[in-house]
Protein backbone atom coordinates (compact mmCIF):
# COMPACT_ATOMS: atom_id res chain seq x y z
CA UNK A 1 0.00 0.00 0.00
CA UNK A 2 1.39 3.40 -0.91
CA UNK A 3 1.16 6.53 1.03
CA UNK A 4 -0.51 9.95 0.02
CA UNK A 5 2.31 11.69 0.17
CA UNK A 6 3.09 9.60 -3.58
CA UNK A 7 0.04 10.54 -4.68
CA UNK A 8 1.31 14.70 -4.66
CA UNK A 9 3.00 15.11 -8.09
CA UNK A 10 2.06 17.08 -11.16
CA UNK A 11 0.00 14.54 -13.28
CA UNK A 12 -1.92 13.72 -10.75
CA UNK A 13 -2.46 17.56 -9.94
CA UNK A 14 -3.40 18.24 -13.47
CA UNK A 15 -5.37 15.08 -12.92
CA UNK A 16 -7.87 16.68 -10.12
CA UNK A 17 -7.84 19.47 -11.89
CA UNK A 18 -9.67 18.60 -14.45
CA UNK A 19 -11.84 15.85 -13.09
CA UNK A 20 -13.16 18.55 -10.68
CA UNK A 21 -13.99 20.70 -13.68
CA UNK A 22 -15.71 17.68 -15.39
CA UNK A 23 -17.54 16.67 -11.97
CA UNK A 24 -19.09 19.77 -10.44
CA UNK A 25 -21.24 20.44 -13.09
CA UNK A 26 -22.70 16.50 -13.24
CA UNK A 27 -23.11 17.33 -9.37
CA UNK A 28 -24.68 21.03 -9.85
CA UNK A 29 -27.50 19.88 -12.47
CA UNK A 30 -30.20 18.09 -10.63
CA UNK A 31 -30.66 21.21 -7.82
CA UNK A 32 -29.75 23.63 -10.99
CA UNK A 33 -32.81 22.32 -13.37
CA UNK A 34 -35.17 22.66 -10.87
CA UNK A 35 -34.01 26.55 -9.54
CA UNK A 36 -33.84 27.16 -13.73
CA UNK A 37 -37.66 26.55 -13.72
CA UNK A 38 -39.14 26.79 -10.96
CA UNK A 39 -40.90 30.36 -11.22
CA UNK A 40 -42.62 29.10 -13.95
CA UNK A 41 -46.28 28.07 -13.50
CA UNK A 42 -45.74 24.28 -12.20
CA UNK A 43 -42.24 25.04 -11.86
CA UNK A 44 -41.10 22.35 -9.00
CA UNK A 45 -42.80 19.38 -11.11
CA UNK A 46 -41.36 20.53 -14.26
CA UNK A 47 -37.59 20.66 -12.55
CA UNK A 48 -37.99 17.01 -11.07
CA UNK A 49 -39.00 16.01 -14.35
CA UNK A 50 -35.93 17.64 -15.76
CA UNK A 51 -33.59 16.24 -13.20
CA UNK A 52 -35.15 12.81 -13.59
CA UNK A 53 -34.26 13.28 -17.81
CA UNK A 54 -30.80 14.36 -17.10
CA UNK A 55 -30.05 11.37 -15.00
CA UNK A 56 -32.13 8.92 -17.61
CA UNK A 57 -29.46 10.60 -19.82
CA UNK A 58 -26.68 9.71 -17.29
CA UNK A 59 -27.13 6.14 -16.98
CA UNK A 60 -27.74 5.85 -21.09
CA UNK A 61 -24.87 7.59 -21.83
CA UNK A 62 -22.51 6.06 -19.53
CA UNK A 63 -23.91 2.02 -20.83
CA UNK A 64 -24.05 2.42 -24.17
CA UNK A 65 -21.45 5.59 -25.16
CA UNK A 66 -18.80 4.61 -22.28
CA UNK A 67 -17.77 1.15 -24.22
CA UNK A 68 -17.64 2.20 -26.95
CA UNK A 69 -14.59 5.00 -26.21
CA UNK A 70 -11.47 3.69 -27.85
CA UNK A 71 -7.85 3.49 -25.97
CA UNK A 72 -6.38 4.82 -28.79
CA UNK A 73 -8.68 8.12 -29.34
CA UNK A 74 -9.75 8.52 -26.36
CA UNK A 75 -8.98 12.16 -25.72
CA UNK A 76 -10.50 13.30 -28.67
CA UNK A 77 -13.94 11.41 -28.00
CA UNK A 78 -13.73 12.54 -24.21
CA UNK A 79 -13.51 15.74 -25.05
CA UNK A 80 -16.13 15.50 -27.75
CA UNK A 81 -18.66 14.29 -25.29
CA UNK A 82 -17.65 17.05 -22.63
CA UNK A 83 -17.80 20.02 -25.34
CA UNK A 84 -21.12 18.59 -26.40
CA UNK A 85 -22.57 18.56 -22.50
CA UNK A 86 -21.02 22.14 -22.55
CA UNK A 87 -22.82 23.36 -25.53
CA UNK A 88 -26.17 21.39 -23.67
CA UNK A 89 -25.74 23.21 -20.44
CA UNK A 90 -25.24 26.69 -22.31
CA UNK A 91 -28.55 26.05 -24.27
CA UNK A 92 -30.37 25.01 -21.06
CA UNK A 93 -28.63 28.84 -19.31
CA UNK A 94 -29.25 30.80 -23.06
CA UNK A 95 -32.69 29.03 -23.19
CA UNK A 96 -34.33 29.11 -19.91
CA UNK A 97 -38.10 29.93 -21.05
CA UNK A 98 -37.87 27.13 -24.10
CA UNK A 99 -40.88 25.01 -24.40
CA UNK A 100 -40.64 21.89 -21.74
CA UNK A 101 -39.75 19.57 -24.43
CA UNK A 102 -36.12 21.32 -25.66
CA UNK A 103 -35.89 21.80 -21.99
CA UNK A 104 -35.72 18.24 -22.06
CA UNK A 105 -34.04 17.07 -25.11
CA UNK A 106 -31.05 19.65 -23.38
CA UNK A 107 -31.44 18.12 -19.93
CA UNK A 108 -31.02 14.27 -21.36
CA UNK A 109 -28.05 15.43 -23.72
CA UNK A 110 -26.01 17.53 -20.98
CA UNK A 111 -26.55 13.90 -18.76
CA UNK A 112 -25.81 11.46 -22.14
CA UNK A 113 -22.61 13.71 -23.93
CA UNK A 114 -20.40 13.56 -20.68
CA UNK A 115 -21.34 10.43 -19.04
CA UNK A 116 -18.26 8.61 -20.77
CA UNK A 117 -15.81 10.61 -19.13
CA UNK A 118 -16.84 8.97 -15.62
CA UNK A 119 -14.76 5.75 -16.80
CA UNK A 120 -12.27 8.23 -18.90
CA UNK A 121 -11.20 9.98 -16.21
CA UNK A 122 -10.90 7.10 -13.73
CA UNK A 123 -8.89 5.25 -16.20
CA UNK A 124 -6.54 8.20 -17.24
CA UNK A 125 -6.17 8.03 -13.32
CA UNK A 126 -5.15 4.58 -13.43
CA UNK A 127 -2.60 5.40 -15.45
CA UNK A 128 -0.55 7.58 -13.33
CA UNK A 129 -0.62 4.61 -10.67
CA UNK A 130 1.22 1.43 -10.21
CA UNK A 131 -0.92 -1.12 -8.52
CA UNK A 132 0.39 -0.72 -5.30
CA UNK A 133 -1.01 2.43 -5.52
CA UNK A 134 -4.56 1.87 -6.76
CA UNK A 135 -6.44 1.47 -3.39
CA UNK A 136 -4.87 5.17 -2.57
CA UNK A 137 -5.79 6.36 -5.71
CA UNK A 138 -9.21 5.10 -5.59
CA UNK A 139 -9.80 6.26 -2.07
CA UNK A 140 -8.18 9.57 -3.23
CA UNK A 141 -10.57 10.11 -5.95
CA UNK A 142 -13.37 9.17 -3.47
CA UNK A 143 -12.39 12.16 -1.17
CA UNK A 144 -12.43 14.36 -4.50
CA UNK A 145 -15.73 13.39 -4.96
CA UNK A 146 -17.18 13.87 -1.65
CA UNK A 147 -15.99 17.22 -1.36
CA UNK A 148 -17.60 18.03 -4.93
CA UNK A 149 -20.95 16.88 -4.38
CA UNK A 150 -20.77 18.62 -0.72
CA UNK A 151 -19.98 21.72 -1.84
CA UNK A 152 -21.97 21.78 -5.33
CA UNK A 153 -25.47 22.49 -4.23
CA UNK A 154 -24.64 25.28 -2.22
CA UNK A 155 -22.77 26.76 -4.87
CA UNK A 156 -25.68 25.85 -6.92
CA UNK A 157 -27.84 27.74 -4.96
CA UNK A 158 -25.88 30.63 -4.40
CA UNK A 159 -25.60 31.39 -7.77
CA UNK A 160 -29.18 30.48 -8.67
CA UNK A 161 -30.18 32.74 -5.82
CA UNK A 162 -27.74 36.03 -5.85
CA UNK A 163 -27.12 36.33 -9.18
CA UNK A 164 -29.51 34.40 -12.01
CA UNK A 165 -31.30 31.20 -12.35
CA UNK A 166 -29.83 30.78 -15.29
CA UNK A 167 -26.49 31.31 -13.67
CA UNK A 168 -25.68 28.05 -12.80
CA UNK A 169 -25.78 25.92 -15.78
CA UNK A 170 -23.86 28.73 -17.52
CA UNK A 171 -21.36 28.07 -14.64
CA UNK A 172 -21.65 24.60 -15.80
CA UNK A 173 -21.16 24.86 -18.94
CA UNK A 174 -17.79 26.78 -18.68
CA UNK A 175 -16.52 24.66 -16.20
CA UNK A 176 -17.22 21.13 -18.80
CA UNK A 177 -15.76 23.25 -21.73
CA UNK A 178 -12.81 23.97 -19.05
CA UNK A 179 -12.04 20.10 -18.89
CA UNK A 180 -12.78 19.08 -21.93
CA UNK A 181 -9.66 21.55 -23.23
CA UNK A 182 -7.29 20.25 -19.98
CA UNK A 183 -7.23 16.51 -21.61
CA UNK A 184 -4.67 17.97 -23.67
CA UNK A 185 -2.46 18.05 -19.92
CA UNK A 186 -3.52 14.54 -19.71
CA UNK A 187 -2.00 11.58 -21.27
CA UNK A 188 -3.71 10.88 -24.55
CA UNK A 189 -5.65 7.52 -23.68
CA UNK A 190 -4.23 4.00 -21.90
CA UNK A 191 -2.61 0.83 -23.72
CA UNK A 192 -5.18 -2.05 -23.58
CA UNK A 193 -4.62 -5.19 -26.21
CA UNK A 194 -7.87 -7.17 -26.54
CA UNK A 195 -6.26 -10.44 -26.55
CA UNK A 196 -6.71 -10.35 -22.88
CA UNK A 197 -10.00 -11.01 -23.21
CA UNK A 198 -9.63 -14.85 -24.34
CA UNK A 199 -11.68 -14.28 -28.02
CA UNK A 200 -14.62 -12.63 -26.11
CA UNK A 201 -16.31 -9.73 -26.96
CA UNK A 202 -16.33 -6.49 -25.00
CA UNK A 203 -20.10 -6.98 -24.52
CA UNK A 204 -19.82 -10.62 -23.20
CA UNK A 205 -16.82 -9.77 -21.21
CA UNK A 206 -18.66 -6.95 -19.43
CA UNK A 207 -21.86 -9.12 -18.94
CA UNK A 208 -19.54 -11.70 -16.98
CA UNK A 209 -19.00 -8.84 -13.95
CA UNK A 210 -22.60 -8.51 -13.29
CA UNK A 211 -22.58 -9.21 -9.54
CA UNK A 212 -20.02 -6.20 -9.33
CA UNK A 213 -22.52 -4.06 -11.54
CA UNK A 214 -25.46 -5.05 -9.32
CA UNK A 215 -23.32 -4.27 -6.33
CA UNK A 216 -22.79 -1.00 -7.03
CA UNK A 217 -26.57 -0.30 -7.96
CA UNK A 218 -27.61 -1.56 -4.45
CA UNK A 219 -24.51 0.76 -2.48
CA UNK A 220 -26.39 3.88 -4.45
CA UNK A 221 -30.54 2.75 -4.22
CA UNK A 222 -29.99 2.33 -0.21
CA UNK A 223 -27.58 5.63 -0.22
CA UNK A 224 -30.22 7.43 -2.26
CA UNK A 225 -33.51 6.38 0.13
CA UNK A 226 -31.60 7.62 2.56
CA UNK A 227 -31.36 11.13 1.45
CA UNK A 228 -34.72 11.27 -0.32
CA UNK A 229 -36.57 10.23 2.81
CA UNK A 230 -34.35 12.20 5.45
CA UNK A 231 -36.29 15.13 5.34
CA UNK A 232 -39.68 13.31 5.76
CA UNK A 233 -38.38 11.11 8.49
CA UNK A 234 -37.72 14.67 10.67
CA UNK A 235 -40.67 15.66 10.28
CA UNK A 236 -41.96 12.61 11.69
CA UNK A 237 -39.74 12.45 14.37
CA UNK A 238 -40.48 16.59 15.22
CA UNK A 239 -37.69 17.48 13.69
CA UNK A 240 -36.81 20.75 11.94
CA UNK A 241 -36.91 19.45 7.93
CA UNK A 242 -34.39 22.31 7.74
CA UNK A 243 -32.08 20.08 9.58
CA UNK A 244 -31.91 18.07 6.27
CA UNK A 245 -29.07 20.18 4.65
CA UNK A 246 -26.61 20.10 8.17
CA UNK A 247 -27.01 16.10 8.00
CA UNK A 248 -26.46 15.68 4.49
CA UNK A 249 -23.17 17.54 4.71
CA UNK A 250 -21.96 15.99 8.11
CA UNK A 251 -22.94 12.58 5.59
CA UNK A 252 -20.57 13.91 2.85
CA UNK A 253 -17.62 14.79 5.40
CA UNK A 254 -17.98 11.58 6.70
CA UNK A 255 -17.69 9.90 3.55
CA UNK A 256 -14.60 12.16 2.89
CA UNK A 257 -12.95 10.72 6.15
CA UNK A 258 -14.06 7.58 5.75
CA UNK A 259 -11.88 6.98 2.12
CA UNK A 260 -9.48 8.75 3.54
CA UNK A 261 -8.73 5.85 6.28
CA UNK A 262 -9.39 3.34 4.10
CA UNK A 263 -6.49 4.58 1.69
CA UNK A 264 -4.13 4.88 4.77
CA UNK A 265 -3.29 0.87 4.98
CA UNK A 266 -3.90 -2.71 3.64
CA UNK A 267 -7.32 -3.65 5.02
CA UNK A 268 -7.88 -8.05 5.40
CA UNK A 269 -9.78 -9.79 2.78
CA UNK A 270 -10.87 -9.34 -0.92
CA UNK A 271 -12.20 -6.64 -2.27
CA UNK A 272 -15.47 -8.04 -2.50
CA UNK A 273 -15.29 -9.61 1.27
CA UNK A 274 -14.59 -5.96 2.44
CA UNK A 275 -17.64 -4.56 0.27
CA UNK A 276 -20.20 -6.76 1.36
CA UNK A 277 -19.34 -6.36 4.68
CA UNK A 278 -18.94 -2.59 4.32
CA UNK A 279 -22.34 -2.00 2.86
CA UNK A 280 -24.47 -4.74 5.40
CA UNK A 281 -22.75 -2.30 7.81
CA UNK A 282 -24.33 0.58 6.09
CA UNK A 283 -27.45 -1.25 6.08
CA UNK A 284 -27.22 -1.76 9.91
CA UNK A 285 -26.85 1.91 9.67
CA UNK A 286 -29.68 3.22 8.26
CA UNK A 287 -31.79 0.67 10.06
CA UNK A 288 -30.81 2.75 13.30
CA UNK A 289 -31.45 6.07 11.72
CA UNK A 290 -34.59 4.76 10.95
CA UNK A 291 -35.75 3.56 14.28
CA UNK A 292 -34.46 6.17 16.54
CA UNK A 293 -36.98 8.57 18.05
CA UNK A 294 -34.28 11.84 17.82
CA UNK A 295 -32.33 13.86 15.94
CA UNK A 296 -29.29 13.11 17.97
CA UNK A 297 -29.82 9.51 17.01
CA UNK A 298 -30.81 10.07 13.33
CA UNK A 299 -27.24 12.35 12.89
CA UNK A 300 -25.29 9.77 15.03
CA UNK A 301 -26.62 6.92 12.47
CA UNK A 302 -26.91 9.10 9.46
CA UNK A 303 -23.14 10.08 10.34
CA UNK A 304 -21.93 6.71 10.51
CA UNK A 305 -23.58 5.44 7.25
CA UNK A 306 -21.39 7.93 5.35
CA UNK A 307 -18.18 6.85 6.98
CA UNK A 308 -18.53 3.26 5.94
CA UNK A 309 -20.38 4.13 2.90
CA UNK A 310 -17.01 5.65 1.23
CA UNK A 311 -15.19 2.19 1.49
CA UNK A 312 -18.49 0.65 -0.21
CA UNK A 313 -17.50 2.75 -3.50
CA UNK A 314 -13.69 2.27 -3.48
CA UNK A 315 -13.95 -1.70 -3.20
CA UNK A 316 -16.31 -1.92 -5.74
CA UNK A 317 -14.20 -0.42 -8.44
CA UNK A 318 -11.48 -2.46 -6.54
CA UNK A 319 -13.30 -5.73 -7.64
CA UNK A 320 -14.58 -4.76 -10.71
CA UNK A 321 -10.50 -4.41 -11.52
CA UNK A 322 -9.94 -7.67 -10.46
CA UNK A 323 -12.91 -9.17 -12.30
CA UNK A 324 -12.36 -7.77 -15.79
CA UNK A 325 -9.14 -7.84 -17.65
CA UNK A 326 -7.10 -4.30 -17.91
CA UNK A 327 -8.94 -4.05 -22.04
CA UNK A 328 -12.27 -3.94 -20.16
CA UNK A 329 -11.78 -2.04 -17.53
CA UNK A 330 -12.33 1.48 -19.02
CA UNK A 331 -15.80 0.10 -20.85
CA UNK A 332 -16.35 -1.77 -16.50
CA UNK A 333 -16.24 1.85 -15.07
CA UNK A 334 -18.90 3.58 -17.19
CA UNK A 335 -21.31 0.80 -16.88
CA UNK A 336 -20.51 0.95 -13.14
CA UNK A 337 -21.79 4.74 -13.37
CA UNK A 338 -24.55 3.58 -15.29
CA UNK A 339 -25.46 1.04 -12.67
CA UNK A 340 -25.10 3.29 -10.08
CA UNK A 341 -27.09 5.97 -11.62
CA UNK A 342 -29.91 3.18 -12.03
CA UNK A 343 -29.56 2.06 -8.16
CA UNK A 344 -30.41 6.46 -7.59
CA UNK A 345 -33.15 6.05 -10.19
CA UNK A 346 -34.86 3.02 -8.97
CA UNK A 347 -34.50 4.41 -5.13
CA UNK A 348 -36.00 7.55 -6.46
CA UNK A 349 -39.30 5.47 -7.73
CA UNK A 350 -39.18 3.21 -4.26
CA UNK A 351 -39.04 6.04 -2.00
CA UNK A 352 -41.90 7.56 -3.68
CA UNK A 353 -43.75 4.94 -4.08
CA UNK A 354 -43.59 3.85 -0.39
CA UNK A 355 -44.26 7.02 0.66
CA UNK A 356 -47.69 7.05 -0.62
CA UNK A 357 -48.71 4.01 1.47
CA UNK A 358 -46.16 3.50 4.77
CA UNK A 359 -44.64 6.14 7.07
CA UNK A 360 -40.95 7.21 6.39
CA UNK A 361 -39.38 4.75 8.83
CA UNK A 362 -40.94 2.11 7.08
CA UNK A 363 -39.72 3.43 3.79
CA UNK A 364 -36.42 3.50 4.44
CA UNK A 365 -36.54 0.32 5.74
CA UNK A 366 -38.28 -1.35 2.95
CA UNK A 367 -34.95 0.25 1.15
CA UNK A 368 -32.52 -1.80 3.22
CA UNK A 369 -34.69 -4.68 2.43
CA UNK A 370 -34.27 -4.28 -1.26
CA UNK A 371 -30.65 -3.43 -0.68
CA UNK A 372 -29.55 -6.64 1.05
CA UNK A 373 -31.57 -8.86 -1.79
CA UNK A 374 -29.69 -6.65 -4.28
CA UNK A 375 -26.51 -8.36 -2.16
CA UNK A 376 -27.59 -11.44 -1.76
CA UNK A 377 -28.20 -11.76 -5.18
CA UNK A 378 -24.68 -10.38 -6.29
CA UNK A 379 -23.10 -12.97 -3.68
CA UNK A 380 -25.06 -16.19 -5.89
CA UNK A 381 -23.41 -14.62 -8.66
CA UNK A 382 -20.08 -14.56 -7.47
CA UNK A 383 -20.53 -17.78 -6.07
CA UNK A 384 -22.38 -19.15 -9.17
CA UNK A 385 -19.18 -18.33 -11.50
CA UNK A 386 -17.54 -20.21 -9.78
CA UNK A 387 -13.71 -18.61 -11.49
CA UNK A 388 -11.00 -16.55 -10.27
CA UNK A 389 -11.13 -12.91 -10.34
CA UNK A 390 -8.77 -11.98 -13.29
CA UNK A 391 -5.60 -11.15 -12.23
CA UNK A 392 -4.67 -7.43 -12.32
CA UNK A 393 -1.11 -6.91 -13.94
CA UNK A 394 2.09 -6.37 -11.67
CA UNK A 395 2.37 -2.99 -13.07
CA UNK A 396 -0.48 -1.17 -14.81
CA UNK A 397 -0.21 0.30 -17.81
CA UNK A 398 1.77 3.56 -17.71
CA UNK A 399 1.78 6.22 -20.49
CA UNK A 400 4.93 6.83 -22.11
CA UNK A 401 6.36 10.33 -22.26
CA UNK A 402 5.16 10.49 -25.72
CA UNK A 403 1.04 9.66 -24.58
CA UNK A 404 1.57 13.66 -23.68
CA UNK A 405 2.42 14.91 -27.08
Amino acid sequence: MSSYRELATRPVLAWSLVAVAARVPVAMAPLAVVFLVRERPGGYGLGAVLAAVYVIGEVAGAALLGPRIKPERARWQLAAGLAAGAAAFAGLGLLPGAHPVLLGVLAALAGAAPAPAAGGLRMLLQTQLSERQMATGFSYESMLNSAIWAVAPALTATFALQLAAYAPQLLAAGLMLASAAGLWVLPKGWDADAADRGGKSMRRTLLSAWPAFVTGGAAMTLLALAELVLPALLEQRGAAVGWSGPLLAAFATASAIGAFVYGLRTWPGRPHVQGRLLICTVCVCVTVMALVPALPGIAAALTLAGLFQSGVLITRNLRLREALPPSAHAAGYSVMYAAAGAGYALSAVLSGLLLTIASPATAILGGVAVTLTLVAVSELGERGTGRAPAAAPAEPDRQTAEACD
